[in-house]
């Protein structure tokens, strides 16, 4: 079994005790191991292997063992024999909003609902309505709540989320005076889909600015309205959820509904030995009930003598008992980034010139650019053979000298062939400023031969950056089957940086993967894989993925000055 599906069984175990009505503390247990699985950047069969799966926070003696009988097993007969005490789909049943523990028994064993689609047709045919103490209403808020989930497990990914979402505040702010207005939840921890946008904003006068937010163009329904907040699906079927409050809470606020909810748990958990209770509107001292406000949040985390920890960093693992130590390290930010290292051009299937990509990039605030159109091998996008490389290597050299305070790169986006050759010779190569090397063709190939394909390319010593590495594709396309920690080891010991790739619909390594490469000392790199000049703004999702990586500057080999960019490539 893999991490997810082990997260998986633990997370209906979670569920089911606290249907049985179990202590609350063994089922935050089983949360919190859920949430550290999740966000292993390494499987668990190798941390068995290593016997380091009780270093894992969350994992203790007790759910080691459960751990060790579904990997060895694939079964664990402690979630055999507690499903076997509920009726049939009672576990689905509260996965929807507004399903509790005793409305889902009651669902299962006086309507005879086993799943997500008895429920609906039940909803309709009028039976739930007709339960004692149900009626109309709460069948219709179990069913606006089906919708609900519905539009959020149609996760989208953050690159049509955050446009949008900026593109509401921007709309909202020409009609009325709102301050503080930024998105919250998992769009503000930058996780790479998203579910559904959180705003939140401080305002005078509240019910103008909820009734503004109601009335925008990107509106199709509102599904609720109040005084401080509303709900509302755009035209683009995304929800959108808004809360509005006294400039003096937002810092309170806005940690709260930023979440993850493993890191607030674990928050409150801290607060209360401290005799503190956490809310979204403060912090409350226990004994005297006297409730604290915060404008920031980093007041907040102060009150709580942790340091401030960054968004993208609160998902539930380690980061808390670190802003204890006051050792949460600091991730990179956008204006670390001095260059972009894989770009193309209309030399193979980019739109814009050579110059115009260089010209746009120093405009961006940039100090260089790599060109790193396709090699031969990808003739759909028109790719340079042999001489068209030497060409356009004697075309980067003649725009350099009339650049001033930049630099042009001259590299290639080489193919791996499926045996993990390159379809350039090595005297090509070695004339280059960068290779960047990627697997665009026999994808679906079984992992160990993918695996070996990779670190073969790696291998060669003129390849300094494996683009793209996984080959996902949000949405569309899944990782190839390679073995991750064997790739991160093998780019560790050939000194081959792995790229994250910033187009939104890529974000290639992703965030746990990052992590562990970083963990094992593998350079990284940033690159929009830009096709036009438009497309180098991109850059803020790589910068964003990176940092929810815990990546900082010092693991990226763009911060560098081109100077120290070339001096660390292999060549």
């Amino acid at each position: 079994m893999n991490n997810g599906e082990v997260a998986r069984v633990f997370q209906d175990i979670a569920d089911l005790l606290e249907l049985k009505g179990e202590s609350v503390f063994k089922t935050r247990a089983y949360q919190k191991a859920v949430r550290s699985i999740e966000h292993l950047p390494v499987e668990l069969a190798q941390l068995k292997a290593e016997g380091k799966l009780r270093d894992v926070p969350g994992i203790g003696e007790a759910i080691e063992k459960k751990i060790v009988e579904l990997l060895d097993t694939g079964h664990l007969k402690y979630y055999e024999e507690l499903r076997a005490e509920f009726p049939e789909g009672v576990v689905s049943l509260l996965q929807v909003p507004g399903v509790g523990p005793k409305t889902a028994m009651r669902l299962s064993t006086e309507v005879g609902v086993k799943s997500i689609e008895d429920l609906e047709r039940a909803i309709v045919d009028g039976r739930v309505a007709g339960l004692f103490r149900m009626g109309d209403k709460t069948a219709e808020n179990i069913l606006r709540g089906l919708q609900s989930m519905r539009t959020k497990e149609q996760r989208i990914p953050i690159g049509v989320a955050l446009p949008l979402a900026e593109e509401i505040m921007a709309s909202l702010q020409e009609r009325v005076t709102v301050r503080n207005l930024t998105p919250a939840g998992s769009l503000r921890r930058f996780r790479d889909t998203i579910g559904d946008i959180d705003l939140l904003g401080t305002a005078d006068d509240a019910e103008a600015v909820i009734e503004a937010f109601t009335k925008l163009p990107q509106v199709r329904e509102v599904l609720a309205k109040g005084g401080t907040k509303a709900s509302i699906v755009t035209h683009t079927n995304l929800q959108v959820d808004f809360r509005v409050v006294p400039h003096d809470e937002f810092g309170s606020l806005l940690q709260y509904f930023t979440g993850s909810k493993q890191h607030n748990i674990n928050l409150r958990e801290r607060a209360l030995k401290q005799g503190l209770s956490l809310s979204e509107y403060g912090i409350t001292v226990v004994e005297t009930g006297q409730l604290e406000k915060f404008a920031t949040e980093k007041a907040f985390y102060a009150r709580l003598g942790l340091q401030y920890v960054p968004p993208e960093f609160r998902e539930g693992t380690n980061e808390i008992a670190l802003a204890e130590e006051k050792k949460v390290p600091e991730p990179i930010e956008p204006s670390d980034v001095k260059g972009d290292l894989h770009a193309h051009s209309n030399w193979s299937d980019g739109r814009d010139s050579i110059e115009d990509m260089a010209l746009a990039a120093r405009g961006h605030g940039y100090r260089y650019i790599a060109i790193t159109d396709h090699s031969k091998g990808l003739g759909i996008a028109h790719g340079l053979n042999e001489e068209r490389v030497k060409e356009q290597r004697t075309e980067i050299r003649r725009l350099n000298q009339n650049l001033k305070g930049f630099r042009i790169l001259a590299g290639i986006e080489v193919d791996i062939r499926a045996d993990g050759s390159l379809d350039l010779p090595d005297e090509v190569l070695a004339d280059l400023d960068v290779v960047v090397a990627a697997v665009h063709s026999a994808m679906g190939q079984e992992q160990e031969k993918m695996t070996r394909r990779v670190i073969k390319a790696m291998e060669n010593p003129h390849v300094d950056i494996i683009a793209h590495p996984t080959g996902r594709l949000l949405g569309m396309r899944e990782a190839m089957a390679m073995d991750m920690e064997a790739v991160f080891r093998s780019a560790a010991r050939t000194g081959t940086a792995l790229e994250i790739n910033a187009m939104p619909d890529r974000l290639d390594l992703k965030d746990i993967h990052i992590f562990r490469a970083r963990e094992l000392g593998v350079k990284l790199s940033l690159g929009t894989d830009a096709h036009a000049t438009e497309h180098l703004p991109l850059m803020r999702f790589g910068v964003g993925i990176a940092r929810r990586g815990w990546a900082g500057a010092g693991h990226i080999l763009n911060t560098l000055t081109v100077e120290g960019v070339l001096a660390t490539l292999k060549r």
